[in-house]
């Protein structure tokens, strides 16, 4: 199976630089006309289409599904990373109504998360499940995923294995990330092997 993870287009929240996380907003200007763009991409046949359940996801989705014409399927396991006390702030707003937990680098704990918010694990074990449900249907498939950046770096790791980069690597709006998956591919492995690479 070839996984395409797309991340959605362009919010206001993203252009100012703040925490979205499970915050339901929708695109922007640019973000309209990065997802009328972003179906031109794909030469080869697109056999499935799937997308977070978030509005953002799902508008960049509708539009890929209407280029393609093929059905745009909702798949809650790549919802956004939710950050609890920090979505809707900027780090510099993060730092300063919460400066115990910024001083503590709490977004990038194994095991912990902001107030209110998801763990860096707890988001990799429902990608891990959601892409192991891909791979069991879509075998020898080309399925497109429309989701986030966080949900983009996990996916990455899960797939090619844990790196040094796993904090700075950066899907932009509107870009793609083209993973290969193994034949023999399994959550449990894939997991595993980030689970120890992350220190947990």
């Amino acid at each position: 199976m070839k996984l395409l993870v797309i991340r959605h287009g362009q919010t206001q929240a993203n252009a100012e630089h703040r925490y979205l996380g499970a915050l339901d907003l929708p695109l922007n200007e640019l973000g309209i006309l990065q997802a009328e763009s972003i179906a031109r991409q794909f030469s080869s046949p697109i056999d499935a289409l799937y997308c977070s359940p978030l509005l953002r996801a799902r508008q960049t989705s509708a539009c890929i599904s209407d280029a393609l014409g093929i059905p745009s399927l909702v798949a809650p396991a790549f919802r956004e990373r939710n950050v609890g006390v920090f979505e809707g702030l900027t780090q510099t707003e993060a730092a300063t109504e919460f400066p115990e937990l910024w001083a503590k680098n709490i977004t990038r704990h194994w095991q912990d998360a902001p107030d209110g918010g998801e763990s860096i694990q707890e988001v990799f074990e429902r990608v891990a499940q959601g892409i192991a449900e891909l791979h069991a249907n879509h075998k020898n498939h080309n399925v497109l995923l429309v989701a986030h950046g966080f949900v983009a770096k996990v996916s990455r790791a899960l797939v090619l294995g844990f790196t040094s980069d796993f904090f700075d690597w950066q899907l932009g709006n509107g870009e793609t990330l083209e993973l290969q998956m193994p034949e023999q591919w399994t959550a449990s492995a894939a997991f595993i092997s980030s689970d120890a690479a992350l220190g947990a």
